[in-house]
């Protein structure tokens, strides 16, 4: 009996990680979306497939950190690199679902069945919308800084712009206004000095405002984690709580302390620990945000 179970066992675990393969994409590969759109696409690591969207006007490189940690943890991470960023090119979006699409293109060129997904910042407003239009594309959603719902004050509008403005705003209000903007107290916004496209802010923005939240807001109804900064003043979490009372159960919601909207830079071990936790080892939430806190404190940050 123990011979047949094991048998068994192994007919199935190859034809489970059938389902969700992916083939390895090198730097530089590009897939052909349609539409006149190519996407520049690589990805890092090799086992569960996890596409991760970046956050306006800034490239898949603010994934890096946590791509290497989550690779040794067994997982193939998908960086498509968004339109006019790193070799990828195409016409100004219409809305998130037109970006959605190039997101579609990468996942149908190198997948086979559902993956994960993840958005940070804008990108989670791209990950909801491919979501919402190919649920049966996704098994879960990971957002990070999630926003949409509340408006920014217009003191944190401003210094996002500021933020952006490589070459026309000083460098030393460019960090003040990264810290106000960006990063928590106590967080290095130096960080952030680099990595940004200003010429794709208006074409992202222009997307973000013709496509009403309600369209892409629920993200299609598929089990979501959402992990909160708690001094995020972009994405605060009123938002999150919105979420919760639209979606309930199929959000987990993970606070993160010592955190603002830039998140990556700031807490990668954390989050990669409860990005792990999530997909990987479907952990309930009071494990996961044990798991997040003891990553979190573990580097001296106090409660």
């Amino acid at each position: 009996m123990r011979i047949m179970l094991a048998v068994l066992a192994m007919c199935i675990a190859p034809a489970a990680h059938a389902q969700a393969g992916c083939t390895a994409a090198p730097r530089g590969a590009t897939v052909d979306a349609g539409r006149g759109v190519v996407i520049s696409v690589r990805t890092v690591g090799a086992g569960r497939p996890l596409v991760m969207l970046p956050s306006l006007a800034r490239g898949s490189a603010d994934f890096d950190e946590v791509a290497g940690r989550l690779a040794s943890r067994g997982f193939m991470t998908i960086l498509p690199e968004p339109r006019g960023i790193n070799g990828s090119s195409g016409p100004a979006p219409k809305d998130l679902f037109d970006l959605a699409e190039d997101v579609a293109a990468v996942i149908n060129k190198l997948c086979r069945g559902r993956v994960d997904l993840v958005g940070h910042a804008f990108g989670n407003r791209v990950a909801r919308a491919f979501a919402t239009a190919h649920s049966q594309m996704v098994h879960r959603l990971g957002l990070l800084a999630g926003g949409g719902e509340v408006p920014l004050t217009p003191d944190i509008s401003a210094a996002l712009s500021d933020s952006v403005a490589m070459g026309k705003t000083p460098d030393a209000a460019r960090l003040a206004a990264l810290q106000l903007a960006f990063f928590a107290k106590g967080s290095d916004p130096s960080r952030w000095l680099a990595g940004w496209y200003p010429h794709i802010l208006q074409q992202q923005s222009f997307a973000v405002r013709h496509t009403p939240a309600e369209r892409w807001w629920k993200g299609g109804g598929v089990p979501t984690l959402l992990i909160q900064a708690d001094e995020d003043p972009i994405a605060p979490a009123a938002n999150a709580a919105a979420l919760k009372r639209d979606i309930g159960d199929k959000l987990t919601l993970i606070t993160l302390s010592h955190a603002s909207h830039a998140i990556l830079p700031e807490q990668p071990e954390a989050v990669s620990e409860a990005l792990a936790g999530y997909f990987a080892q479907h952990m309930d939430t009071p494990t996961l945000q044990q798991v997040v806190d003891r990553a979190t404190y573990g580097k001296g940050v106090q409660p």
